[in-house]
């Protein structure tokens, strides 16, 4: 069986079948006073519960992870939630579980059909607690994985932020789940507990029974039911290989990012939040190349203030003085929207108004934000990254924005930073081709091949049916990348590079022969890129970019990679 392998290792032992019960709703008519006492009666349990698994889950969980636990508070406790849910017993005499799943299922449903992951993820959070609350007015007692007192795999359809948080790690050597994918709840307790985990995988639950011995391979994302001696064997080899390498690539934490024949370069992270500068760390990142401040604004019920955002970009900075932190200005529109933000709808919001386009019309929301970043350039090394630039003016009305907020925040008596960079997202083809002229007016660039490969493709990256474009490696995205590069080297300026591609260990060979400054990615991918990268000499690898760009498909990139990689 095939999975997405969502957090690497290897676990070998029985199957623990996790299924929660199924609650079977249906509309009947009830007393409105006797249906909202249950409501309410029900939400009150509920939040004890969701209080007390965080509390059992503190300090074995990072405040990220415990974050979500106030994110299903927060959805337990949301007044416009639950007064819909009040209004419908009310105005159609039904009973609570029925106006509670009626309700719940609108909001998941607009949640599930955004693109961003992380929006879908809000999803989960509004199933989870509202499964809670459906299953309290029903009666039912809900399974609890806290029971488990031998070494298993668990096995289940999915596992909430509340199941994930029960796990023992001394008994749960990893688990697998027919939802999901990496960017999951699950998935991301997964990585943080290091349990294994594979994810997504078709037809789990009917194909499993309880006790049955699994071999889950979570490097690989398959797994082996009813295996032999000879395969339990050949598992254990695996894994015990698989730790000592973990235990070794900890032994990089504190080396410098030098390519064999001397040239550094930056590795840095990717993040979401100030919590997750603790990954960053611990995983000897150099920096920060991607902090994606739209959380920010997700994660709360209205616009954030002034003083929210200082504290947030404060809070980073302060953490390493001495480590650059690039923090993108608000990237909201096209799959990413905000409840308290209206934006008119477009035939396509992946080119429409959005990112660097809403902020310069939405002028108050993007001073806003400038001035946080401003008045916290004093606490560390700050990068300004503005998304979605097409046009040189854009970059300069941003500047120009840039520039009179700090003379306000200096004439109101703020310290600021010495020296701010402003550099701009190379996303957009037409950047990307006039990339000698930008870097005239920009400190820097950091290429988000993410868009960058779907509008070079024309092909949308969340369409199953045109996957195929998606091609990091074509000759025609290489030669995007090298032209920005070759831009920004022209005029003294760095180029980073924040999308997928930096994480890759397939591209970071042709990333350090094109002349990539510095890679920027999840902070699990570090220690793994850093080991690559003091194997390579980037002479060697100029030689590979140069022939890479000069042939006709994927595929032939992928075999000189490939080639030039096993010599190593």
């Amino acid at each position: 069986m095939k999975g997405i392998a969502a957090s690497n290792g290897i676990a070998i032992a029985k199957v623990f079948k996790f299924e929660q019960p199924v609650l079977t709703i249906t509309r009947k008519e009830g007393k409105p006073e006797e249906e909202i006492a249950k409501l309410r009666s029900a939400i009150e349990v509920s939040i004890q519960e969701i209080e007390t698994i965080k509390e059992k889950a503190t300090g074995k969980l990072k405040d990220e992870e415990l974050a979500i636990f106030d994110a299903h508070l927060a959805v337990a406790n949301d007044p416009e939630f639950f007064s819909q849910v009040e209004d419908k017993i009310n105005s159609e005499n039904v009973n609570a579980e029925y106006a509670v799943e009626e309700v719940a299922n609108m909001f998941i449903g607009i949640f599930e059909s955004m693109d961003d992951e992380y929006m879908r993820a809000r999803a989960a959070d509004i199933k989870d607690v509202t499964f809670r609350i459906k299953a309290h007015i029903c009666g039912e007692r809900l399974a609890d994985l806290s029971t488990i007192s031998e070494e298993v795999v668990i096995v289940a359809e999915d596992l909430t932020p509340s199941d994930t948080a029960q796990l023992d790690k001394k008994y749960t050597t990893g688990f697998a789940t027919e939802m999901g994918g990496r960017t999951s709840h699950s998935a991301i307790m997964a990585r943080s507990l290091e349990i294994p985990a594979i994810v997504g995988v078709k037809e789990l639950m009917t194909s499993v029974e309880h006790g049955q011995m699994m071999i889950l391979d979570a490097i690989n994302g398959e797994i082996v039911l009813d295996p032999t001696d000879a395969q339990i064997a050949e598992y254990t080899e695996k894994k015990n290989a698989f730790l000592e390498e973990k235990k070794q690539l900890m032994e990089l934490k504190d080396l410098p990012s030098i390519t064999a024949d001397g040239v550094h370069v930056e590795l840095a992270g990717n993040i979401g939040n100030p919590s997750n500068m603790e990954g960053v760390i611990k995983n000897g990142g150099d920096g920060v190349g991607l902090y994606r401040t739209e959380f920010l604004y997700m994660d709360a019920s209205e616009l954030p203030s002034e003083e929210d955002q200082f504290e947030a970009y404060k809070a980073v900075l302060a953490t390493d003085p001495t480590k650059r932190v690039v923090i993108r200005t608000l990237d909201i529109g096209g799959d990413k929207k905000l409840p308290y933000l209206t934006i008119p709808p477009e035939m396509n919001p992946f080119l429409g108004y959005r990112a660097i386009r809403l902020c310069l019309d939405r002028k108050d929301i993007f001073r806003t934000q400038l001035r946080a970043l401003i008045r916290a350039s004093k606490f560390g090394r700050l990068g300004i990254m503005f998304p979605m630039i097409a046009t040189l003016q854009e970059f300069r009305n941003a500047k120009a924005m840039f520039e009179e907020e700090k003379a306000n925040l200096i004439k109101e008596g703020y310290e600021v930073g010495e020296k701010i960079e402003l550099g701009m997202m190379v996303e957009i083809p037409a950047a990307a081709v006039l990339a000698d002229q930008f870097a005239k007016e920009a400190d820097f660039f950091s290429i988000g091949t993410n868009d960058l490969i779907q509008y070079s493709m024309a092909a949308d990256r969340m369409s199953e049916a045109v996957s195929y474009l998606y091609q990091p490696y074509n000759p025609s995205i290489l030669r995007l990348v090298k032209m920005t590069i070759d831009g920004a080297h022209k005029e003294g300026k760095w180029c980073g590079m924040c999308g997928e591609m930096a994480g890759d260990l397939k591209a970071i060979p042709l990333l350090l022969g094109l002349g990539l400054d510095e890679f920027s990615m999840s902070a699990t991918s570090i220690l793994a890129a850093r080991k690559l990268v003091r194997s390579l000499k980037k002479s060697e690898m100029e030689e590979l970019a140069n022939k890479a760009i000069a042939c006709s498909t994927m595929e032939e990139v992928l075999e000189l990679v490939d080639a030039a990689v096993e010599k190593k």
